[in-house]
C-alpha cells in the first residue's frame, strides 16, 4: 500500500499477472482498470468500502471485463478513452481533460498515449501516474494498434513527468523486462542494481509496481533510445544506423517481441 496526498492506493492481484488499482480514502473507493470484477469486490467488502468511480485507460478485456457486474451493485461513473469498444464508459475523456474524484480528494489531468491501442489513455495528478500497458516497469507495452513513431512519443510525454512521479502500470512483468533490458544495455550499472533488488522483492511475493520515471530514466531501453549502447543495440538489429530515437525504439520493441 502506498499514499498520496489524501488517499492510498493498493494493488488487488488478478489473473497472472495483473494489478487492478484501488484508490481508497475513509469508506470511498475508485478502481482502475477493473479487468475481473470478483477481487475488487471481495477487497470492497472485506474492508467495508463503496465503490465511488470507475477509469479506464483502454478496451482489452483484462482491463474492463469487470466493470459491468461492478455497476450492478454500484451504478457510478465510469472514465475512459474515446473508443467505441468501451460501451460502459459514461464519461468519455481525452487530452487535457480533468477527472475530478471527490470522494477520495483526488484530481486527474488525462494525458492521451496511443501505441499500445489507437485511444489508449493514463491519468496523472500530484506524481502518480496510472498508465495501464503504456509504460512497465523497465518495460513498455506492445503495439498493437499503433506504430513506433507514435508509441515513442507517447512514451515521451511520460518520461517527460517529474522524475519522483510514481507510476502504476497494470502488469507485474519486471524481471522479464530486466532480463531484456540488460541485453540491450549490458553495461548500465543502474541496471545490474535495479535486477537484484527486483528480483529480492519477488522472492518475497512483494510487487516491483510502482516504479518512479527517475528510475526507468536510468533502467529502462525504451526510455533510452539516445544512449549510445541502445543506439548500438538497435543498430545490430537494423543493420544499419537508426535514422532517429523513434527508428531505434522501434527496432528494440520490436526484438522484445521475439527475446
Amino acid at each position: 500500500m502506498t499514499h498520496s496526498a489524501d488517499y492510498q492506493i493498493v494493488p488487488v492481484p488478478a489473473f497472472k499477472d495483473n494489478y487492478l488499482w484501488v484508490l481508497r480514502k475513509d469508506a470511498a473507493a475508485v478502481v482502475v482498470d477493473p479487468g475481473d470484477a470478483a477481487p475488487v469486490l471481495a477487497y470492497l467488502d472485506r474492508e467495508k468500502l463503496l465503490l465511488k468511480a470507475i477509469l479506464l485507460t483502454h478496451h482489452h478485456a483484462d482491463h474492463i471485463g469487470g466493470v459491468p457486474e461492478l455497476l450492478k451493485r454500484f451504478p457510478v461513473p465510469v472514465f475512459g478513452p474515446n473508443d467505441e469498444r468501451i460501451e460502459a464508459a459514461t464519461r468519455r475523456v481525452a487530452q487535457e481533460d480533468r477527472v475530478e474524484l471527490p470522494d477520495i480528494s483526488a484530481s486527474f489531468r488525462v494525458i492521451e498515449v496511443p501505441g499500445h491501442t489507437r485511444a489508449h489513455i493514463a491519468y496523472y495528478g500530484e506524481k502518480v501516474l496510472f498508465c495501464g500497458d503504456t509504460l512497465f516497469a523497465c518495460g513498455c507495452g506492445r503495439m498493437f494498434e499503433g506504430d513506433a513513431p507514435q508509441m515513442h512519443a507517447s512514451l515521451q510525454k511520460l518520461a517527460a513527468l517529474p522524475v519522483d512521479t510514481r507510476f502504476y502500470c497494470a502488469h507485474e512483468y519486471t524481471l522479464a523486462n530486466i532480463a531484456f533490458a540488460r541485453a540491450v544495455e549490458p553495461g548500465n550499472r543502474a541496471l545490474q542494481e535495479r535486477a537484484q533488488s527486483e528480483a529480492a522483492l519477488r522472492a518475497q511475493d512483494i510487487p516491483t509496481v510502482p516504479s518512479t520515471i527517475g528510475r526507468e530514466l536510468a533502467t529502462n531501453p525504451f526510455f533510452r533510445c539516445s544512449e549510445p549502447e541502445v543506439i548500438a543495440a538497435a543498430a545490430s538489429r537494423l543493420g544499419h544506423p537508426p535514422a532517429n530515437a523513434a527508428e531505434t525504439f522501434g527496432a528494440i520493441r520490436e526484438w522484445k517481441n521475439s527475446f
